[in-house]
């Protein structure tokens, strides 16, 4: 009998696994409207919907491994990451979904929820306002106009699967909509800096760097006291924390 699996579960929602089953379950239906529709559009290989019952939403698992996680050893091949680079490539030259993901929030609204986080941050004692400071100073190259592309808004390297050097499918995609490319890079990236030129030989553009640095930082920035308050730690080597001091 296959056993049930917890994947990942807080206050928002929960993915659980029985055998080749993910079960999905979130009390947003909107975020599962948003899941559904996304791997309906998207140009690059997605798990099976098998069928839908609020709040579950149950898809097949994809063959394969990830490329690892965040505050993890990176596993895969050059080719792997090159492959996974090309595949953004390709899901950022779609045609973008008409509603704004993630990554497409306007300059206005990320630049005032950055202050606002990067306040908090120093008054609870979090962080301190050094490290703060000069990461919220980098993280302004990210706050520019951009051509709105189809994002994922969630591009973690642990949502990509591979099967040697081919990309088999990208799962999670809850926070998908039109947005800024370079966030989906960025994140795909955060904690694996190693990988840089793998990736961006795949995606096969000129990319920012500047852009890519700063939204390691703000999305770390916004990341810190989520985690913490979701009993998830920011501060393990590798993570959240640590890609802020990478910035000083």
């Amino acid at each position: 009998m296959d056993e049930v699996e917890v994947v990942v579960a807080h206050s928002e929602r929960a993915t659980l696994r029985v055998g080749d089953v993910f079960l999905k379950v979130d009390a947003d239906q909107a975020r599962i409207d948003v899941e559904v529709e996304a791997m309906a559009r998207a140009p690059v290989p997605t798990p099976k919907v098998l069928w839908r019952k609020p709040p579950v939403l149950a898809i097949s698992a994809l063959p394969g491994t990830t490329l690892g996680s965040l505050g993890g050893p990176s596993t895969g091949s050059s080719e792997a990451w090159a492959a996974a680079g090309a595949a953004l490539r390709t899901l950022h030259d779609a045609p973008p979904p008409p509603w704004p993901g993630r990554a497409g929030r306007s300059i206005a609204a990320l630049a005032a929820e950055l202050d606002e986080e990067c306040a908090s941050l120093v008054t609870s004692g979090l962080l301190p306002a050094d490290l703060v400071g000069r990461n919220r100073r980098v993280a302004e190259a990210a706050l520019r106009p951009w051509t709105p592309a189809f994002t994922h808004g969630d591009l973690q390297i642990a949502h990509v699967f591979v099967d040697g050097d081919e990309v088999t499918g990208i799962i999670d995609w809850s926070e998908a909509g039109h947005g800024d490319a370079l966030y989906d890079l960025a994140t795909f990236l955060l904690g694996h800096e190693d990988h840089l030129d793998d990736v961006l030989a795949g995606y096969g553009a000129d990319v920012d760097l500047d852009v890519i640095h700063a939204w390691w930082s703000v999305r770390s920035l916004l990341a810190v006291r989520w985690l913490v308050d979701h009993g998830f730690d920011p501060f393990a080597p590798g993570c959240e924390v640590d890609v802020l001091r990478s910035r000083m």
